[in-house]
């Protein structure tokens, strides 16, 4: 089995965002949403994305963003993609990609077989299909450590790419690359130390655990 690419989310220092590099992760996130402990300023983000730069993978994170948002971010970070993190209809998701010109992912909370489905609706809209775990109304929509039932994903058939997200941490990627067969891993909260904390030990211990699941 290929090893699965590895995003780390929600990184806001330079010491976490090195720790992802050592650990030879494919992407950071870098969350643009208030509301998030792990959210980024424009200016922020732009020292962090100048240290990245050419290193790895530049993903900005947004909930139902505005397009002054959006291209605000996008130029003072030097994004490689945009992780939509909302409501955000595969029209919108469509326009993105074409206002911008970089990859766009679509991250789909999911409880039900119905809501993996709704993923179908995104091809030739977005380039990526995050599926996440659905997370509790009037709270955050992602970084909560809540997983779903990845067998509703299990070897998932698509033209588009996609990955898992929701609940993953160093003691079960594993497990859930060997159920899923997922290309792509992504953690925040796994990896964290507390809310917003990014805890470079575990960032290691959860590169070095979806390596061994393709051995």
């Amino acid at each position: 089995m290929p090893t699965a690419a590895i995003k780390i989310c929600g990184i806001s220092t330079g010491d976490s965002l090195e720790a992802a590099i050592r650990a030879r992760a494919a992407h950071i996130g870098l969350v643009f949403f208030d509301r998030s402990p792990r959210a980024v300023s424009p200016a922020l983000a732009a020292q962090l994305s100048e240290q990245a730069a050419g290193r790895i993978g530049r993903v900005g994170l947004f909930v139902d963003a505005d397009d002054a948002l959006l291209g605000e971010a996008v130029g003072a970070a030097r994004l490689d993609g945009l992780q939509l993190h909302g409501s955000e209809t595969p029209e919108r998701a469509a326009q993105l990609r074409a206002r911008f010109g970089i990859p766009v992912w679509k991250a789909l909370s999911v409880a039900s077989a119905a809501d993996v489905a709704r993923a179908d609706a995104y091809a030739g809209a977005a380039d990526l299909i995050l599926f996440d775990a659905k997370t509790p109304k009037g709270t955050l929509p992602g970084g909560m450590g809540l997983s779903f039932d990845w067998t509703l994903v299990d070897n998932w058939k698509s033209p588009l790419a996609w990955g898992l997200a929701g609940g993953l941490d160093p003691s079960n990627v594993a497990e859930a690359i060997r159920l899923t067969s997922a290309p792509l891993v992504d953690t925040s909260s796994g990896v964290e130390s507390a809310p917003g904390v990014k805890d470079e030990a575990r960032i290691a211990a959860f590169c070095a655990a979806v390596r061994a699941a393709a051995s």
